[in-house]
């Protein structure tokens, strides 16, 4: 299943609940996260979604993508989105 998020783009395999992901803003990248993984991220991102000068993700341990306040806000959604479909 295709999931067009704000700032996730990406395929859900729902028999294996991974999550392949493809793209984050505007960047191309390839990476499968287990839902526990993406729970993780998620209960991160929710304890730290006030902080003021956002957040800093890593692509490919080398590439650094800053989400603002509400960029993480939309990621947020993006990821409750993908749980939610998870069986």
């Amino acid at each position: 299943m295709e999931i067009h998020g704000n700032i996730l783009l990406g395929d859900l395999d729902q028999g294996t609940n991974e999550f392949s992901l493809q793209q984050v803003k505007h960047f191309m990248t390839q990476s499968t996260l287990s839902s526990s993984q993406l729970e993780r991220l998620y209960n991160y991102l929710q304890k730290h979604q006030n902080d003021a000068g956002g957040q800093v993700i890593s692509l490919y341990d080398s590439m650094l993508v800053r989400l603002s306040q509400q960029e993480i806000s939309m990621l947020l959604k993006d990821l409750e989105n993908i749980q939610s479909h998870y069986h």
